[in-house]
């Protein structure tokens, strides 16, 4: 029998061919329709129930992709993407994920990826610097921020000392463990919660200011509370840069809280966290010298392709505590080893050469134009929340934040706003932009009120594709 790939003939045509093709997907990713026309099942009733018994040409996969799989697209990479927070797949970062398939590197340990272990170290390290993050922390990348969100907690669990790690928590008297977070955080908090075993009702949502920011006062009553009960406080998870409205949490309030009480403080940047890399917008790490870890995702607005999300720490030996074996096993002992071997860092043994497409993102680029094209994006969300203030069918939802702006149509009758016609305008309108599938908003709930999210963070965007959601005004 041939080896599976007898010569790379094939393979060479056929990557040439492919990479023709993401060029002009990419030169023409404003002829696409930003959101797909089909309809559940559409996709899947067009395949065999059985895959190829004797093979296909590359030529004829290439084909079935875009006759098949294209019309059911979403396209994250459109410049008009505007819903959620954008995944951009840069230039550089699809080669860069090119070659980590091609290496098919594997990290668990320092013996089977050097390269792997010590880019993604010099590379965090020099990510790190250009956030302005504190010297000195701990970096890993992780697939995604709610990877993240639940490898912190369970480090949190490790720091209170119960010894989970080797007892478990079942057929135990343990006290229940309590998590608080802003009643805007993230769904992640939760979900973590859920797996590890705290239960999605001890994840305490403290109430949140007019401009949708934890209170930390709240916070102190709410934990002050818990005590009373013989519950657990457990750790805290402060927002810097919410999903709906960009808000940031005061974390040095909420970190002088964690430290009197002795609590985890995770703070969570995935989406705000890469626009730190501008100096000006560092005040986002006011107080963050309280922080036991840190999330931010390059994927979301650092132009790297999905998945990438980093977690740093300053408590990196509580980390390892908490996800360590027990004892090595003899296939992983190996008499040449290195400080850090990233298994023992989180839940996954095998690991992708992630930091390969982040270096080259940084170094293709550069720190100043990656700055640039974030300042120019916050300029047309201001651009936009100005256009909003000076109608007066429209109101802003919240300030203003980084590259967000969420707003509703207003509707007043008689000078007072019809709640139940704002509320049916304002979702006509998010239909209206999305049936043209010439852009793709979101929408939040906030006070009770629908509300229109536009973020904006393509790498492909110009201030033209954010004119469209005016034109749709």
């Amino acid at each position: 029998m041939p080896k599976l790939d007898a010569t790379s003939g094939e393979f060479r045509d056929a990557g040439h061919k492919l990479i023709d093709w993401i060029a002009s997907y990419l030169d023409n990713i404003d002829s696409y329709e930003v959101l797909s026309r089909v309809h559940p099942g559409d996709i899947a009733k067009q395949f065999p129930a059985a895959p190829s018994r004797d093979g296909r040409s590359y030529d004829e996969l290439i084909a079935d992709f875009e006759s098949k799989i294209m019309p059911g697209v979403t396209h994250w990479n459109h410049p008009s993407f505007f819903a959620y927070f954008s995944i951009t797949a840069s230039q550089a970062g699809i080669l860069g994920e090119l070659l980590t398939a091609a290496l098919n590197s594997q990290g668990m340990v320092w013996k089977t990826g050097p390269s792997l272990t010590e880019l993604e170290i010099v590379t965090l390290r020099w990510l790190a610097r250009e956030l302005g993050l504190p010297d000195g922390m701990f970096g890993i990348i992780n697939d995604t921020a709610s990877v993240n969100t639940f490898h912190a907690l369970v480090a949190a669990r490790e720091a209170l000392g119960l010894d989970i790690r080797r007892q478990g928590a079942t057929g135990r008297n343990l006290a229940t463990l309590r998590v608080y977070c802003s009643k805007h955080a993230h769904v992640s908090a939760e979900k973590a919660a859920i797996a590890l075993g705290v239960g999605y009702e001890n994840v305490v949502k403290i109430a949140a200011d007019d401009q949708h920011r934890m209170r930390p006062e709240a916070l102190e009553e709410a934990i002050a509370h818990d005590f009373a009960r013989g519950m657990k406080p457990m750790a805290i998870v402060a927002t810097a840069g919410n999903t709906s409205t960009g808000a940031i949490d005061p974390v040095r309030a909420i970190g002088e809280i964690a430290a009197r009480h002795k609590l985890w403080l995770h703070v969570d940047a995935a989406y705000a966290g890469s626009a730190t890399i501008c100096p000006e917008l560092r005040d986002l790490w006011d107080g963050i010298e309280y922080a036991d870890s840190i999330v931010v995702n390059p994927h979301k607005w650092l132009f790297t392709p999905i998945d990438l999300s980093v977690m740093y720490t300053k408590r990196a030996d509580v980390l390892r505590a908490a996800f360590a074996p027990a004892e090595t096993p003899a296939y992983l002992t190996l008499s040449d080893t290195a400080d850090v071997n990233y298994m023992d860092f989180g839940l996954a043994m095998g690991r992708r050469f992630r930091a390969l497409k982040l270096w080259m993102v940084l170094e293709h680029y550069g720190i100043e134009r990656l700055r640039s094209v974030i300042r120019d994006q916050i300029s047309w969300a201001q651009r936009l929340a100005h256009e909003v203030r000076d109608r007066d069918d429209l109101e802003l939802l919240a300030p203003q934040k980084f590259s967000l702006v969420v707003f509703r149509r207003v509707v007043r009758i008689d000078g007072v706003i019809d709640e139940a016609a704002s509320e049916l305008q304002t979702q006509h309108l998010i239909d209206r932009i999305n049936d043209s599938r010439k852009a793709y908003v979101s929408s939040t709930r906030l006070g009770g009120k629908l509300g229109i999210r536009v973020a904006i963070g393509n790498g492909a965007t110009e201030w033209r594709h954010v004119e469209e959601i005016v034109g749709h005004l």
